[in-house]
């Protein structure tokens, strides 16, 4: 489990993590979002001991990243899948890992093997492309099989059949109850991947949630219905309090009633309906109205000129993820 408590990072005048109290638990892939220069990278550089926070405290299993006798069997990280001496070898660079953590030399292969770059772990990684570097770095996370892991950007350079593999290597991690905390900017794969979301902006927690409550809470939620009594329905349905129906493609859309209750009034009017089907908002939409006042840099148009502005000043700097 990570527990971050009142965890603020400043840089001068510039305040990249504000604050941000969350906790990740075991059994679930948990999502991290947030506008570019929200403090994602930051956060994860504090959990794993890279930067000092400001205030406030980071915990894995209730102790400091600092104070694992052997970090490597608790947590696993990819943070930067190019972090890798070029001349080595994907083998060599493994190899290197496990001794520092004192795992057993049999593991590198295994790990090689599980994430497709056996055939090529005796080739220098400074010739990988991003999508093999990226595996190598999920490599390095996994070797010593630990407990809890965490990714930054790991679908970054792969193709699709390299998304659908971590997407299901994550959900199967999870699966056998380990934490896994993962951001990403791919907001219709983390749609398919994360249980929960950590969704932050400017520093600040927006929201902790399950990914479908998140979604509902900012889209909202509407019943689409079909009926061969369509009036008859469109009237009861107006008439019931704190309902709104809107005529799409030959069916009612409903707002302000569940599926169970635009049910019922078509019980009670005696109407036979084709169909009863609730619609969510795309975390995408969800996403883009709860981080709207957090965003750091937005595209205007004006006539046929592009402008870029900074949402939040001179101070902004859109390195600080």
């Amino acid at each position: 489990m990570i527990e971050a408590v009142g965890l603020t990072k400043r840089y001068g005048r510039t305040v990249a993590v504000n604050e941000l109290s969350f906790t990740v638990k075991p059994g679930r892939v948990t999502g991290f979002l947030g506008p570019n220069g929200a403090g994602k990278s930051t956060t994860m550089r504090m959990i794993l001991g890279l930067d000092r926070p400001t205030a406030g405290d980071v915990l894995v299993d209730g102790r400091h990243y600092r104070d694992l006798p052997r970090p490597l069997r608790h947590i696993g990280a990819l943070l930067d899948a190019k972090w890798v001496h070029p001349n080595r070898t994907a083998r060599a660079h493994l190899r290197w890992l496990a001794k520092s953590n004192n795992l057993p030399r049999q593991r590198v292969d295994e790990v090689l093997e599980l994430v497709g770059l056996g055939s090529v772990a005796h080739r220098n990684a400074g010739a990988f492309s991003l999508g093999m570097a990226q595996r190598l770095g999920i490599a390095a996370a996994l070797l010593g099989d630990p407990q809890i892991l965490l990714f930054d950007e790991p679908v970054n350079g792969l193709d699709p059949e390299g998304i659908h593999w971590i997407r299901q290597l994550m959900k199967r991690l999870a699966a056998e109850g380990r934490t896994v905390f993962v951001s990403s900017h791919l907001l219709s794969e983390m749609a398919q991947t994360a249980d929960e979301l950590v969704v932050i902006g400017r520093g600040r927690l927006i929201d902790q949630s399950s990914t479908a409550r998140f979604v509902e809470r900012a889209s909202g939620t509407a019943v689409r219905v079909r009926s061969p009594q369509l009036e008859r329905l469109r009237t009861a349905l107006a008439s019931t309090s704190g309902a709104g129906v809107r005529a799409e493609d030959g069916a009612l859309v409903v707002t302000g009633l569940t599926s169970d209750q635009v049910g019922e009034v078509a019980a009670a009017q005696g109407v036979v309906l084709h169909e009863l089907s609730p619609q969510r908002g795309s975390l995408e939409e969800a996403f883009i109205r709860m981080t709207s006042g957090a965003v750091e840099y937005h595209a205007e148009e004006s006539g046929e000129h592009l402008h870029l502005r900074g949402a939040r000043g001179a101070e902004g700097t859109e390195g600080t993820r």
